[in-house]
């Protein structure tokens, strides 16, 4: 059966596309492992592990058996009164995975209901306290936590993607992005401006808000661990709540489990999701300490006030638990070790090019940021072109492979971005 793409331009809208200038689309007609298939005949090599969920590539067996024998036995079931054996085993697993103290967990639907659930969490903790003034949150420039309205509240104002919402969305305080790197030796001063915030406005800050580690949309910036230990000690100190955005950077990523470990801390609240399900099905997961969920349920309300319609879905927790073992039957640590070694052998030399500000890699991440944004239907193609899929934003081209992915594969993906960069800049990147 041939694609219609005619109607697919006409009729469907794709994220971040526009209706009337659409950019190309590619048809994929099957996945497997790491490899993406067009219906024009070409196989691409994936290096975006789609949006960063399939960190165990496409089709896996284990993955398909767990759907499988779910479906025989239901697909879905309400959550309200009703309980089931793969929530109760994923739930589990979250609370023994994540860092210590998150006891409690709300499954969700996706990683931006997530981040709403946490800021409603935090919000509703704090009126239980008789503090309904501390409904304020600080926010990160350059931060990227999702597109619903609370959570585009959080997101970079000025440079991030919901600028259009400024009047409409909740305004909160917002602090320069940490200034100091992972690689670089760590400057007390970072948190100075964060600080003075929580110094004036503490009394109606419910929480502080960030993606540890790694900023993600928002420039793939990698931070200090020492500033996220820094901003959990502030947290204490003026008595706000810590919300950890480890929707992108939980289950492994950045070399770490969970990007909280490698500061040390654990935050009061977590949002989970992406990988959670080995990138075949949305499910999002919300973690929060006994002290957090006590308070909100002795509280006027008595109850959490959110419960979405696919909550727990059971082939959803079916296949998310299958996921997570298949992690750890996997060594997910050499796995992510060995790509950051070779992201970090093949992207590095990409600074010889003069449009090439600087490359950078933490984990199965790795970033080549150029000075000017990309053509981006342009650069699609060409990556299309070399039989790979690289989905680059702004003046980032980025990787953020499949765990499963091997040596030659990320050597092809990076001579992809080598080539593009020599055909395409030759001029400017000589």
């Amino acid at each position: 059966m041939s694609i219609d793409y005619q109607f697919d331009k006409n009729h469907i809208w794709h994220p971040y596309t526009s209706l009337t200038q659409p950019l190309p689309t590619y048809a994929v007609t099957h996945a497997t492992e790491n490899k993406l298939y067009l219906d024009s005949g070409e196989t691409l090599i994936d290096g975006m592990s789609s949006w960063w969920a399939a960190v165990h590539g496409y089709s896996h067996p284990k993955l398909n058996k767990a759907i499988e024998q779910q479906t025989q036995k239901m697909a879905h079931v309400m959550f309200g009164g009703i309980t089931h054996q793969p929530a109760i085993d994923l739930c589990k697993k979250l609370v023994e995975l994540t860092p210590a103290g998150l006891d409690k967990v709300f499954l969700a639907d996706s990683g931006s209901v997530s981040v709403e659930v946490a800021i409603k969490m935090a919000i509703q903790y704090w009126q239980s306290q008789n503090h309904p003034e501390k409904s304020k949150l600080i926010s990160l420039r350059n931060g990227y936590h999702g597109d619903t309205f609370a959570a585009m509240s959080v997101c970079d104002p000025v440079n991030g993607m919901h600028t259009l919402f400024n009047n409409v969305i909740q305004q909160h305080y917002f602090v320069e992005s940490p200034t100091v790197s992972f690689y670089q030796d760590y400057d007390s001063d970072a948190i100075i401006e964060i600080e003075s915030v929580l110094k004036q406005h503490s009394h109606e800050i419910a929480a502080i808000i960030l993606e540890p580690i790694v900023q993600g949309a928002g420039g793939m910036k990698f931070y200090h661990p020492l500033y996220l230990k820094a901003v959990r000690d502030l947290a204490d100190k003026y008595n706000v709540l810590l919300i950890a955005d480890e929707i992108a950077t939980g289950f492994g990523r950045t070399g770490k489990l969970f990007a909280c470990e490698w500061a040390g801390i654990s935050p009061d609240i977590i949002c989970l999701g992406k990988a959670l399900t080995g990138g075949y099905m949305t499910l999002a997961a919300t973690l929060t300490t006994d002290k957090i969920a006590n308070g909100i349920c002795n509280g006027q309300a008595g109850v959490f006030m959110h419960g979405p319609t696919f909550m727990g879905n059971p082939l959803a927790c079916a296949v998310a638990n299958a996921a997570i073992e298949l992690l750890f039957e996997n060594d997910w640590q050499s796995q992510v070790k060995q790509i950051e070694n070779w992201l970090n052998t093949y992207l590095s030399p990409l600074e010889k090019h003069t449009c090439v500000n600087n490359t950078r890699v933490l984990g199965a991440i790795g970033v080549v940021e150029l000075n000017e944004a990309v053509p981006m239907a342009e650069i699609q193609a060409f990556f299309v072109s070399q039989g790979v899929w690289i989905r680059p934003f702004g003046k980032l081209i980025y990787l953020m492979p499949p765990y499963i992915s091997q040596q030659e594969d990320i050597k092809t993906l990076a001579n992809a971005i080598d080539v593009w960069l020599i055909q395409n800049h030759a001029q400017n990147c000589g």
